[in-house]
């Protein structure tokens, strides 16, 4: 017997009945960004492997062990992009963008990789809607973007959702806080894990995501960064707190924060949701007022973020679950005879063509079964044709039926 396929380990296949979340995310999210200005761009799917290894950091855990890189004919080493940033600051300097009115305001959507443990809400191939400001350095860029990430997040009815809030300074003050860190964390190395000591001279700002018990006590007692943030940077977070503050959104300060790419400058933060349990992130992002800069590029500042489709739907999908009653029945479903058939396919064609939603049964069942399919695709009108040319329409939640004309039945069905 010829084995059968399945998706490789890590990735999963969205099924018909799982699109409909995944595309209101996507929609939400399409007009809530470019109702603030923000224009859609598409990048390839996989970039040369410099310009992680420059932009995100070779330090990184997604450099070092996640990224899916091959060669091609050409001897060109290639990655398939394991994040949205790096990939829109390349184009954005690619394309000339820095002489257009800055900020750029750029969002995308798409499949990203990476070689990660697969487990629930966490996979290889992952998508995410991606949002970009590029080219100003007000603190208000990085308020408006919480901002919208927070109505995307809101309107879309995630519930259990808090918001992490934190600074990682200028690259200057996060260099001397890094010193301080590293002769802590060395004066404590014997209560450190293996992982956490392999990495004090390259990340030791890493050991606050540390899951290793003697690690996260040490850290416990650890200087943070928002305690050390020189003036500007203590100024420019102070005014993102106060925009937030003054629109209402409520956040928890976090001096402990960090993010697994090495770009990020003064702003920081991440939604999370506790209905996942340990993979709880569902977006997140912040300030990278150099990463321009390391691929190539004049100094440009810039603020993005990153919302997990995959997770948020998983976040929808465990709520509708939990959720009492059953969802709306949308549409018409249309039962014949065999002899028909014909004459239901052209109704159901011109209901489509009206813009509702219309179905027939393409299998052959018997009325009784089509009834049955009627309720089972959630159709909230059955539309039985009989020989005689007339029709009965039953409100499939009432039980309620009625004669009508196959005629004007595009009339019947838009009248109140």
């Amino acid at each position: 017997m010829t084995e059968k396929f399945k998706a490789p380990r890590g990735t999963f296949d969205v099924l018909s009945d799982q699109q409909p979340v995944r595309e209101r995310i996507q929609a939400v999210s399409r007009r809530r960004l470019e109702a603030a200005g923000y224009g859609h761009i598409d990048t390839p799917i996989f970039e040369d492997t410099d310009l992680f290894a420059r932009g995100v950091g070779e330090s990184t855990d997604i450099v070092q062990k996640q990224m899916f890189t091959f060669e091609d004919q050409g001897g060109r080493s290639l990655t398939l992009r394991p994040e949205a940033t790096a990939s829109v600051c390349r184009a954005y300097l690619q394309h000339g963008m820095q002489k257009l009115a800055q900020p750029v305001k750029l969002w995308m959507e798409g499949p990203f990789f990476r070689h990660e443990r697969p487990q629930a809400g966490r996979y290889r191939q992952f998508t995410q809607v991606d949002a970009e400001a590029i080219g100003s350095e007000s603190p208000l860029v990085d308020a408006e973007m919480i901002l919208i990430a927070s109505d995307i997040i809101t309107e879309l009815g995630v519930e259990g959702v808090r918001l992490r809030l934190g600074s990682l300074g200028t690259p200057a003050t996060r260099a001397a806080y890094l010193e301080e860190l590293r002769d802590y964390l060395r004066s404590r190395e014997a209560e450190l894990s293996d992982e956490v000591r392999g990495r004090l001279d390259v990340n030791p700002l890493r050991a606050f995501d540390a899951e290793h018990e003697g690690t996260r006590h040490v850290m416990d007692e650890a200087p943070t960064l928002l305690e050390r943030l020189d003036e500007a940077d203590a100024e420019h977070f102070d005014a993102v707190r106060q925009t937030l503050d003054r629109n209402g959104l409520v956040y928890e300060l976090d001096p402990t924060l960090v993010r697994g790419l090495d770009y990020y400058t003064r702003t920081l933060f991440e939604f999370e949701c506790e209905r996942l349990g340990a993979q709880s992130g569902i977006g997140g992002g912040g300030r990278y007022d150099g990463l321009i800069e390391l691929i190539g590029g004049p100094p440009t500042p810039g603020c993005g973020w990153a919302l997990g489709v995959d997770r948020i739907a998983l976040a929808l999908e465990a709520q509708e679950d939990a959720a009492e009653g059953e969802t709306a029945r949308e549409g018409v479903f249309v039962v014949a005879e065999e002899d028909g058939r014909e004459a239901a396919l052209a109704l159901v064609t011109e209901l489509r063509r009206a813009g509702m939603t219309a179905d027939l049964d393409l299998a052959g069942r018997a009325t009784k079964g089509q009834m049955k399919q009627a309720d089972r695709v959630g159709a909230r009108y059955a539309l039985i044709l009989a020989r005689d040319a007339k029709a009965t329409l039953r409100d499939m939640d009432s039980g309620e039926e009625r004669e009508v004309d196959p005629a004007t039945l595009v009339e019947t069905l838009s009248s109140p």
